[in-house]
């Protein structure tokens, strides 16, 4: 079997992506502060903000393909704590590039569809980039910077993922469960719109997408809804009272980093290729079969 290394293995999508990946390649997977065990995949602490560290793993793995999905990718994190976002959304996943370019194999890019502003929804491929927030600039960066130093990098931009809860992280899905289960007050977005996807289903693209693709990719759902819609679909499907969740909208909350109001994405290219994904609804209840 190839190999194959996946930074962030410890993280929602990093830890979905062993377990689908794993069928056909063998696995290698990193980790920095959250250690975690995959059965039938080998683990290893990196800190891949360190150049010679990074460049040992390759010497020593020899990877047929890398897919990097360790980043800090809580905006507002982002926004309060710009060197150290920096030097792992943008620093290191150049350097994984170069490394990549060097030794020709194929590198997959988890991006974000908070590089786009909002005003202009559903975003194509081709469209210019103009983040509102630090998060989504650096990975416009990175972006930008990857493909210069290694046009055959796909870069994906992903949507907001949702799904199972893994040994070391959870989705934004499991806190919504827990307070409408506790009777409290859910306060959800109107005015935030995005095209969601299942970690389960954001793992098959990015899989497809390193075998197939070379530049930009979207990886989005196929509805676009805002997070009070998706809210009430969730209360529907794990059979929970929408009673207690309530409109709100951006400007009512607080916070470091700005939201764009609408980065639906369009991934008919992604769809034309063979990238399927499910209704959110049909996602839901797949979960809840799962469990």
């Amino acid at each position: 079997m190839k190999r194959l290394l996946i930074t962030g293995a410890s993280g929602f999508l990093g830890w979905h992506l062993c377990q689908l990946a794993k069928q056909e390649w063998e696995i290698y997977g990193t980790y920095l502060s959250h250690p975690i065990e995959i059965p039938g995949v080998k683990i290893l602490k990196v800190n891949l903000t360190n150049f010679q560290e990074l460049k040992c793993v390759f010497s020593d793995i020899e990877p047929a393909a890398v897919i990097h999905t360790a980043a800090h990718s809580q905006p507002n994190f982002c926004q309060t704590h710009p060197e150290e976002s920096h030097a792992i959304n943008v620093i290191a996943s150049c350097n994984i590039a170069g490394l990549c370019a060097d030794n020709s194999i194929p590198y997959a890019f988890t991006s974000t569809d908070l590089v786009f502003d909002g005003l202009n929804a559903p975003y194509q491929e081709t469209d210019a980039v103009c983040p509102v927030n630090l998060y989504g600039e650096q990975k416009a960066i990175a972006e930008a910077d990857m493909l210069e130093r290694y046009p055959m990098t796909a870069v994906c931009r992903m949507p907001l993922m949702f799904g199972a809860e893994t040994p070391t992280a959870k989705s934004f899905i499991q806190p919504f469960i827990q307070t409408l289960k506790d009777g409290k007050e859910l306060n959800l977005f109107i005015d935030e719109f995005r095209t969601p996807v299942s970690g389960k289903t954001a793992a098959k693209g990015l899989l497809l997408a390193l075998e197939e693709v070379n530049g930009i990719i979207h990886l989005g759902g196929k509805e676009r809804l805002s997070r009070y819609d998706f809210g009430l679909l969730l209360a529907e499907v794990f059979e929970l009272s929408a009673s207690r969740i309530k409109a709100c909208r951006q400007q009512d909350v607080k916070m470091a980093a700005p939201r764009p109001a609408d980065v639906s994405l369009d991934s008919s290219k992604a769809f034309a290729l063979g990238y399927e994904p499910l209704s959110v609804k049909e996602e839901l209840q797949e979960l809840i079969n799962s469990q």
